[in-house]
């Protein structure tokens, strides 16, 4: 398997993964805490970015703040995707849920995910996410659910930008609940605490602190 991760397995057999995509600059550790405080019984997936800007660990390449490398994004969703399947036939985990928890890098290849390879995951919670590219087609999100967590002074990403996130979703037919706080780039505690409320409600099993 092709990229650098850390899994830590359910110990009570939960039927649920979480996969965690670091911001840029991050790595397959990042987001572990996180994961652990908005599902305690998941199993933990992470993984660390294989694009290097300078020093820092990227999903995909930019050529500006907030310009993409479109074709890399292309190439690097369907790598990312692929290696999904690999993970899921390596540890067994084929009949679990896949959920995406993303902050900004991470979060706009999890939505970039979404609109091309949408049998991947089955939802996710994106932290300061924006529209990442236009899909050739608009995918089928029927079954998906999809929390978006945005910032009303983030200077990095616009607002526009997360608005047409959301409404392409929802054109997909995702059911998208879009929480914007009074917040930069950088998420608060808060944050995370309506993130661990929206998941044990809108995934198969709820989630608390007993199995």
């Amino acid at each position: 398997m092709n990229f650098h991760h850390t899994f830590v397995q359910s110990k009570v057999n939960h039927k649920q993964t979480l996969i965690l995509l670091h911001g840029t600059g991050g790595d397959e550790h990042d987001l572990l805490s996180l994961g652990t405080f908005l599902a305690p019984h998941a199993s933990l997936l992470g993984i660390r970015g294989k694009v290097k800007e300078g020093q820092a660990n990227r999903f995909f390449r930019r050529l500006s703040e907030g310009v993409f490398d479109e074709a890399d994004l292309l190439f690097r969703t369907r790598e990312l995707s692929s290696f999904l399947d690999e993970v899921k036939d390596h540890y067994g985990l084929w009949d679990n849920e896949w959920i995406a928890v993303g902050y900004s890098n991470g979060a706009n290849i999890a939505a970039s995910m979404l609109l091309l390879e949408p049998a991947v995951l089955t939802s996710a919670l994106l932290f300061r996410a924006m529209m990442p590219l236009t899909p050739p087609r608009l995918p089928d999100l029927k079954r998906h659910s999809v929390y978006l967590s945005s910032g009303r002074e983030d200077p990095i990403v616009p607002h526009a930008s997360s608005e047409r996130l959301e409404e392409t979703l929802r054109a997909a037919g995702a059911d998208v609940t879009h929480d914007w706080q009074n917040a930069g780039h950088g998420v608060l505690q808060s944050e995370f605490t309506s993130a661990k409320t929206w998941l044990a409600s809108h995934t198969g099993k709820p989630w608390g602190d007993e199995p």
